[in-house]
């Protein structure tokens, strides 16, 4: 598999190296991934995170099959059969270089575990969306330029791969101060506890409810004193 542009593995390893303070994750979850280039960089400051990906197209496949990935899943997160499957699984996911959709940062929140950390790249500011699901914004950033899909190598003539990787990054330099230029890069952290509306109409019914006597004691485990020998006759 090719190598990504120079100007990318910059850009991929600096978005990497903005998650170095948090201890070494175990389990790594990054959507649209692709080739898996951001994985392959982000390696290089956490060897001994395990990375999966999902991907619309099959080269997540072949990403895990010369492992660049553990896990490769081709479809998208917002199905809920792939979200059930994942459910809880992730120490941080990646949502890089797309818009922050609703339901997707929903079924990322999702995956995570909980207090993980969501990791977000986008031309939208997602923290309006991320701190009305009890999200902490950890860090807020903006990137002064974007750069453009890396160079497809399969898609582009040997001969003309030079020129094409100059002019992309030579594009890169020129958006820079268009609309393109302000991406957000946030991270947050998920709730350690969530709460499902469910969850709170039976905790709001369960404290209202008269509690039985002796219930209390019971549940926090002090022993009830048995009754006294003149109540008992």
């Amino acid at each position: 598999m090719p190598a990504p542009t120079a100007p990318s593995v910059r850009r991929l390893r600096s978005t990497a190296r903005a998650l170095r303070w948090l201890p070494e994750p175990e389990s790594w979850l990054d959507v649209g991934t692709g080739d898996a280039d951001f994985p392959e960089a982000a390696r290089r400051f956490f060897p001994y995170t395990a990375f999966d990906g999902v991907d619309a197209t099959p080269r997540v496949l072949h990403a895990q099959a010369v492992e660049r990935l553990e896990e490769g899943y081709r479809g998208v997160l917002t199905d809920p059969h792939l979200t059930a499957h994942l459910r809880a699984r992730y120490d941080v996911v990646s949502l890089l270089n797309r818009p922050a959709d609703p339901a997707e940062l929903r079924a990322a929140l999702a995956v995570l575990r909980p207090g993980g950390h969501l990791l977000v790249e986008s031309p939208d500011d997602p923290r309006p969306a991320l701190e009305s699901h009890g999200c902490t914004i950890i860090a807020t950033t903006r990137r002064s330029a974007h750069i453009p899909p890396r160079v497809e190598p399969r898609l582009t003539h040997p001969a003309l791969l030079p020129a094409a990787r100059a002019l992309d990054h030579t594009l890169s330099l020129l958006l820079s101060g268009t609309r393109f230029a302000g991406v957000y890069r946030v991270i947050a952290r998920k709730a350690v506890h969530t709460w499902t509306w469910e969850a709170r109409v039976a905790e709001a019914g369960r404290r209202s409810a008269p509690d039985p006597a002796g219930r209390d004691a019971q549940d926090t485990g002090v022993p009830v004193p048995p009754p006294s020998a003149s109540s008992a006759s």
